[in-house]
């Protein structure tokens, strides 16, 4: 993974506020305690996301992660954290219970309760973030397997450290696309199965999966809104089921899927049009980000949802200076 963020280019007095400015708005916010001084600080950190997976590749020098009990009160979209050790130890501290990493083995840990990560040797690691519901664990079954070193003595944990390991270094797979979107599905099934595997009860993952699955659906069409290829083929194929299954979930949920993609899409181009860039771009060209080709149809559809076609909704949002 290319670096992003690389503080032998930054000035020293700097290098504290811009690791922590990198991590809390890419990854997740927390107390970081670096160990060395500010001119011997040194932090190489790559980035990327996999649909709704974000990777974060560090090397750096020692330094403690806290995440504080406040900070855990606050997150807004919880969270399972996978961290790959490659080189040198770690130790990962949650829910009472502590465990060393070595190269080769992972961990997992939630951001919704406070953890610790300690890296006395310095950084070389591999952070994986996944939407806590994405993969639709009981609270139960996480808990027990936090802070819980997983390595080569279990063969699916095996398989997974070379797998995210692949994941987190492959820059091809950290861009929107097809590519992209067909690791999504597998990436969080292979850390299901390693977490259940571990629990020794795989049985305790097979409701909550089915139970979110219009959830998870839903949460997929909003991240792809924008995308002009978003089908119904696609959306079933990113979960691993069939059309007619896909029909049927979300209309066990009341969710009708053209209605809903079109509500949602309008709501975004009424939201851009308001904005404070929505003289920024055309109106035509806000319906076509959007997912609207047909300027007329456009135009038409959002006045009959909201009464407005969208010029009046702009010109009433901003104004065109008078004189």
């Amino acid at each position: 993974m290319s670096p992003v963020l690389d503080t032998a280019s930054i000035p020293p007095r700097d290098r504290e506020e811009v690791v922590r400015h990198a991590v809390w708005e890419s990854v997740v916010a927390v107390d970081i305690d670096h160990r060395p001084a500010a001119e011997d600080l040194s932090v190489r950190i790559g980035l990327g996301t996999v649909g709704p997976l974000r990777i974060c590749s560090a090397r750096a020098t020692a330094v403690t992660i806290r995440r504080t009990e406040r900070l855990a009160r606050e997150d807004e979209e919880p969270a399972v954290f996978l961290g790959l050790q490659v080189s040198g130890t770690s130790l990962v501290a949650q829910n009472g219970r502590e465990c060393v990493l070595g190269p080769g083995e992972f961990a997992v840990y939630e951001s919704i309760a406070p953890y610790t990560l300690l890296f006395d040797e310095g950084v070389d690691h591999h952070f994986l973030r996944f939407p806590r519901a994405a993969l639709a664990l009981p609270d139960r079954l996480l808990r027990d397997t936090s802070s819980t070193t997983l390595g080569p003595d279990n063969p699916l944990a095996r398989l997974a450290f070379t797998y995210f390991s692949e994941l987190a270094a492959s820059d091809e797979l950290h861009r929107a696309g097809v590519h992209a979107d067909a690791v999504v599905e597998p990436s969080v099934e292979l850390l299901r199965a390693v977490l259940t595997s571990q629990h020794g009860n795989t049985g305790l993952a097979k409701g909550p999966l089915e139970a979110t699955l219009s959830l998870r659906i839903t949460r997929y069409i909003r991240a792809h809104l924008a995308d002009p290829d978003l089908s119904a083929a696609r959306i079933a194929a990113a979960h691993g089921i069939s059309v007619r299954h896909l029909y049927a979930v979300l209309s066990a949920a009341g969710i009708s899927l053209g209605d809903w993609i079109r509500t949602h899409r309008l709501a975004e181009c009424r939201r851009e049009l308001a904005g404070p860039n929505g003289r920024r771009r055309t109106i035509a060209a806000t319906g076509r980000r959007w997912g609207f080709v047909n300027p007329t149809h456009f135009s038409k559809v959002f006045k009959g949802a909201y009464g407005l076609s969208p010029r009046a909704w702009r010109d009433q949002n901003h104004p065109r200076p008078s004189g």
